[in-house]
């Protein structure tokens, strides 16, 4: 019985019996005034019970809520619009939305069941979290401030919201929390469930970008006329920093909202866009002054900028090609002779720019890509020095090709760092390598690495021939150290076969030794070193050059051809006299010497052997030598006049400037007095060195090597095209030039005449043709 009444009550449980109980706890909630636990809590099983047993309950409990809500609202409403003084407006609609806000997190709460019955669906624990923020209690809150208070005055909100900030920029100081309230109205009071911000960025966002535009486009360029560009860099600066930080405070800057990135590009554009050209008209001017600090100022304000480091990038390659410049050609006197300090001149000038992009633009790549653009210029400018290669055409005859002497100036210093020379000598090992590497630093700016590796070979075939390398391992590595920084493996390769024929030809040594060791030429075997090398890794020259030896190695050649023979069968060898080298003892009445003299001036000092008072007439010295005239007259000078003695070897009569001047009828004698000069003292014992630098090359095969470097180089390209056709089967002109540059580009800068006289050359040859419909399309011919 008992049940059965509960149950009836139940079913009599209507919404008018729970509503007076219910309203004045939802009243409280309104204006925030305390409510007990146990009120909360009724509240919540009230309204549970209503949703529930009566049918049409939830729609009761809204329509009421709304009633209270609007009644509220309307009561902030008279509080708000009773301040006709806009700042007194802003100040007061902040204080009540303030409270209302807070209020739209904790009324929702107690009726989830409403959300509920309303909508129909059931709420999971997980969907619980998010019931309050997008709940139907929440939403009539907010809709209904926006109609009664927001949407009527929001323009005159916005407007003082925007006058503070102004205030602000000026230097004043306010509450922020008035500025940052609208903008919270604006973005919570939006009705569009999927643009949340839309009402935000179409008021207040444009608002604040525009007052932003509109201060600084009428306070920036007084500030600019009257303080110039320096000091307008730093208040660009400062002020683009202190509206980012501004903004941060008063702009929406939840995930996917721009607003912040958008006033950043405001401010760039009206603070550093609007005068670009007059600030970077002080651009080449601070980099000549080298005043980093401003350069780093300016960097980081142009990097905002489109386009804006395209200039400064244009005038950091002027200043390093114009300054660069200018310091060779103010030190061409020294430089163009001292390959040492044209080397030091070249790193001083690199670590100077290096320092200048490293402390101004903070090694940022667009600079250092400039910067090694312009240091190349430098490197292969032709204006100090030149070499010139000459290139030999049908019908035309022979014509010059200037480069830059830099590859062989490098070529010189690495001779000086790896040949025993006072430079390498007081050098500690780790400097030397120190040196080498910068070397190679250098050389990776070399447009022509392929006229740097040809005199190297050359410099390395002397020290290898003589044997004056400092430090053998050093060799070694250099040779490794090129592979490294990209050089071509086949001239790489044949560096280190000379390293290979050289320990090869020191066991040929030793056995030659050991098998004529009780020969009757057993003592000169002893005494000869045969260097015997491969002709593919070494090859120079094909000139050879007749010269009538001693009689002693005259006789001693057909014996080590005969050894060689027997253990190589198959094989020739080539005497180059030319590259040889030897001691011979000289005596006078001064004393007695040992002098490092070249196969030539042997020749020339052996006619006196026998007469050592005779004088001999220039002809019948050519007759017993059998030198050609050119090479005769080149060692009889380095007798005469060897420029590191005091008394020469030889006395010539009559004297000459030059060993062009020498005639037939020049006479020549051995110097009685000659003698080594010691710290000022005559030396009766000494050792002389007349070798100097050995020649490997005559006049006529030195301007063969020059040539040889065009023959190379056409070739070189011939290969390249081929290699590229055949991988493309089908390619344009433009594309052919393109990919050929990058192949060749390690070794030399191919010029366009080269690569279309021989695309010509090819195309003659049948190994390409062109296309009958294109003229600039090329395919190849197997």
């Amino acid at each position: 019985m008992a049940s059965s009444n509960m149950l009836k009550d139940k079913n009599q449980l209507v919404f008018e019996d729970k509503w007076d109980s219910m309203r004045p706890t939802v009243l409280k909630l309104l204006r925030q005034e305390p409510v007990t636990r146990a009120e909360w809590q009724d509240l919540f099983w009230d309204v549970h019970s209503v949703c529930l047993w009566d049918d049409k309950g939830p729609a009761k409990v809204h329509k009421a809520l709304q009633e209270d809500i609007l009644d509220f609202i309307k009561q902030a409403q008279r509080r708000v619009i009773s301040d006709q003084d806009d700042s007194a407006l802003l100040k007061a609609y902040i204080i009540e939305w303030r409270k209302f806000f807070t209020q739209c997190s904790y009324l929702p709460k107690p009726f989830g069941q409403l959300e509920v019955s309303l909508s129909g669906k059931t709420v999971s624990s997980t969907q619980r979290k998010t019931q309050t923020e997008d709940s139907i209690v929440r939403k009539l809150m907010l809709d209904s401030w926006n109609s009664s208070i927001f949407s009527n005055i929001k323009k005159r909100l916005q407007d003082s919201a925007m006058k503070l900030v102004h205030a602000e920029r000026n230097g004043e100081a306010f509450d922020a929390q008035l500025v940052i309230g609208v903008r919270e109205s604006y973005v919570n009071l939006c009705s569009n469930s999927e643009d949340k911000l839309q009402i935000y960025r179409g008021n207040f966002e444009t608002a604040y970008l525009h007052a932003t535009e509109s201060f600084y486009r009428a306070t920036a360029p007084s500030y600019l006329a009257e303080n110039g560009v320096q000091n307008y860099m730093k208040y660009a600066d400062a002020k683009l920093k202190e509206e980012e930080q501004r903004a941060m405070r008063y702009l929406e800057t939840r995930k996917g909202c721009s607003s912040v990135q958008s006033l950043t590009e405001t401010c760039v554009k009206v603070l550093v866009t609007a005068f670009k050209e007059t600030i970077l008209a002080e651009c080449s001017i601070m980099i000549k002054a080298n005043e980093t600090e401003k350069l780093r100022l300016m960097f980081s304000l142009m990097d905002r900028v489109p386009d804006g480091i395209s200039p400064m990038l244009k005038d950091l390659e002027d200043h390093i090609i114009e300054a660069g410049l200018a310091d060779m050609v103010a030190a061409a006197d020294i430089i163009t002779t001292d390959s040492e300090k044209y080397v030091e001149q070249l790193l001083v000038l690199f670590n100077k720019f290096s320092a200048l992009v490293k402390d101004a633009f903070n090694d940022d790549p667009r600079f250092l890509t400039s910067r090694d653009k312009a240091y190349k210029h430098v490197v292969n400018d032709t204006t100090v020095f030149k070499l010139e290669l000459t290139t030999k055409q049908k019908g035309v005859g022979s014509k010059t090709q200037p480069e830059s002497k830099c590859p062989e100036l490098l070529a010189n210093y690495c001779d000086m760092l790896l040949r025993k020379t006072p430079l390498s000598k007081k050098l500690t090992s780790d400097e030397i390598e120190s040196k080498l590497r910068n070397v190679l630093l250098v050389l990776k700016y070399v447009q022509n690495k392929d006229v740097f590796m040809r005199f190297h070979k050359a410099h390395l075939t002397r020290r290898l021939i003589l044997d004056t390398s400092a430090d053998s391992e050093k060799e070694e590595n250099m040779v490794e150290w090129l592979r490294e920084v990209g050089m071509p493996a086949d001239y790489v390769n044949k560096l280190a076969r000379m390293f290979q024929d050289i320990k090869v030809s020191d066991d040929l040594n030793q056995q030659f030794k050991e098998a004529y060791r009780n020969n009757e030429h057993s003592a000169i075997a002893d005494s000869i070193n045969i260097k015997i090398l491969n002709a593919g890794a070494w090859a120079r020259s094909s000139e050879r050059i007749p010269v009538s030896l001693p009689l002693e190695l005259e006789d001693y050649i057909p014996e080590v051809e005969e050894f060689y023979r027997k253990n190589h069968s198959g094989r020739k060898l080539q005497w180059h006299h030319l590259m040889s080298n030897g001691i011979i003892t000289f005596k006078n009445k001064v004393g007695m010497y040992d002098m490092e003299v070249t196969t030539f001036q042997m020749a020339v000092l052996f006619a006196w052997n026998q007469r050592q008072n005779e004088k001999i007439a220039f002809e019948n010295l050519r007759l017993a030598t059998e030198l050609p005239d050119t090479e005769l007259r080149r060692t009889l000078w380095s007798l005469v006049q060897f420029p590191k003695i005091k008394r020469q070897v030889l006395i010539c009569k009559p004297e000459v400037k030059s060993p062009k001047e020498f005639t037939d009828g020049s006479i020549f004698w051995v110097n009685q007095d000659f003698g080594v000069v010691k710290n000022g003292k005559l030396q009766k014992r000494g050792k002389l060195n007349l070798i100097g630098r050995l020649q490997l090359s005559t006049e006529r095969s030195s301007d063969e090597d020059k040539e040889g470097i065009v023959q190379l180089r056409i070739l070189r390209t011939q290969e390249a095209i081929v290699k590229i056709m055949k991988m493309r089967k089908k390619i344009s002109n433009a594309q052919l030039q393109t990919e050929l540059v990058e192949i060749l580009k390690n070794m030399f800068l191919p010029s366009k005449k080269m690569i279309k006289e021989q695309i010509e050359w090819l195309i003659e040859h049948k190994y390409m043709r062109r296309d009958e419909d294109n003229i600039n399309m090329f395919i190849y011919m197997a």
